[in-house]
């Protein structure tokens, strides 16, 4: 029987979120303290040879990202961010560790600031999560009265702060380019790149920006070891992923799995199937900018490369399963709707397409037929805008031409 697979939620019922002492008894900042012994550029080769992705849903190598910010320039200031501005619909797994395990976050990015030599850091939230932004701000105090923010962080000279910044509700400010802009006081306008924020980031320094859960897994490859944490996965997605399900399933969530469980597994196994009179349909990976998915991907690994060689993305790890009353049209129009409602504007493409495809996706029921049109304008809005919101719209739209039309 398959069961969870914890790293980032491993402690989350064992602990209460608002006592550091809980966390430190059940082990919190003991990766910290292996770090503060450990060379840097050592440390990168082990994140490296983990094969730790981001797990926001671009699933960057994390190693790399942190070679790169750091060989930018090795005396200049630095600087890391958490990208907690969890605006992709359906996710809300970064939630879940801030409000539960928040030192877990905390104590990883103490890590990655160590490796790359950042001696500032910032947790970029969304302003709605306020539970989440009570629990973090007591938990940064809490670490500075214990020695491990601030100062020469427990005696090993090396000193880093950090700090909460609030983001004011934009989905495009969860692009890490964007939230640069926002972090830095401006309009959430997205930059052109390259530069990449390991070159010019924060105040045109080099910085390193990884999401909430990427963060939560670099202690316990610290404290476990590379080859307990290579075991977990395929090939090429190590680890473990949290998984939030919506829909008519028996028991939605947050899960935790080894990379690699099939959809099978994790909705009829894990979230105990669907509810009563309720049939599987399909369902869409990864959030609003995700990818449609029909019953034949059913015993297909949720993992990078196994999905993308079927065209479709594990993306942030948010499920939204469909059944057969699920009006798919409406859907669509949703998904369409919250993309033109989520645009900055800056660019022509994604201005005026994300119009164009909301205006046609409402005719969508009674004229099937303009899924083709549709699908074409995203692939000129996915050539040309500025950022990945204009980008985003051809994977949904895509994949529901090949399974839902």
């Amino acid at each position: 029987m398959i069961a969870e697979k914890r790293i980032s939620l491993a402690r989350i019922e064992k602990i209460n979120a608002d006592s550091i002492d809980d966390s430190l008894k059940a082990g919190a900042y003991n990766g910290l303290k292996k770090a503060l012994t450990m060379n840097p550029e050592e440390m990168i080769e082990k994140f490296e040879k983990s094969g730790l992705r981001g797990r926001g849903g671009a699933g960057f190598p994390t190693g790399l990202k942190q070679k790169f910010t750091r060989s930018s320039c090795l005396d200049c200031e630095k600087y890391i961010i958490c990208n907690a501005d969890e605006g992709e619909p359906g996710t809300f797994k970064d939630r879940v560790i801030m409000e539960r395990d928040p030192h877990m976050l905390i104590e990883g990015m103490i890590i990655a600031a160590y490796v790359i030599g950042a001696s500032r850091g910032f947790i970029y939230i969304r302003g709605e999560y306020q539970r989440s932004i009570e629990v973090l701000q007591k938990a940064i105090e809490d670490s500075n009265k214990n020695g491990f923010l601030g100062e020469n962080v427990l005696g090993s000279g090396f000193n880093f702060n950090l700090e909460l910044r609030l983001g004011a509700g934009s989905y495009l400010c969860g692009e890490e380019l964007t939230l640069l802009e926002s972090l830095e006081g401006k309009r959430g306008y997205p930059r052109i790149k390259p530069p990449f924020p390991a070159q010019k980031g924060l105040w045109e320094s080099p910085t390193l920006i990884n999401n909430v859960e990427t963060f939560s897994h670099l202690p316990a490859i610290l404290n476990e070891g590379l080859d307990w944490y290579t075991s977990l996965g395929t090939e090429e997605s190590k680890g473990t992923k949290i998984f939030t399900i919506t829909g008519r399933v028996q028991k939605p969530g947050f899960y935790e799995m080894e990379m690699g469980c099939t959809l099978r597994e994790l909705l009829f196994d894990i979230a105990g199937g669907m509810k009563d009179g309720y049939e599987f349909k399909g369902a869409l990976l990864g959030g609003a900018a995700g990818t449609f998915v029909d019953e034949s991907f059913l015993d297909i690994p949720l993992a990078y490369e196994t999905l993308k060689a079927r065209g479709a993305t594990l993306g942030s790890g948010a499920i939204l399963v469909l059944d057969q009353e699920t009006d798919m049209p409406s859907l669509l129009h949703n998904l369409m709707d919250f993309f033109k409602h989520e645009s900055c504007g800056k660019c022509v493409p994604c201005r005026v397409g994300t119009t164009m495809l909301t205006e046609m996706a409402a005719k969508l029921k009674n004229e099937p037929e303009l899924i083709h049109k549709m699908t074409k304008e995203a692939h000129y809005m996915a050539e040309t805008s500025l950022c990945p919101l204009g980008q985003s719209p051809i994977l949904p739209l895509k994949s529901y031409r090949e399974y839902y039309s």
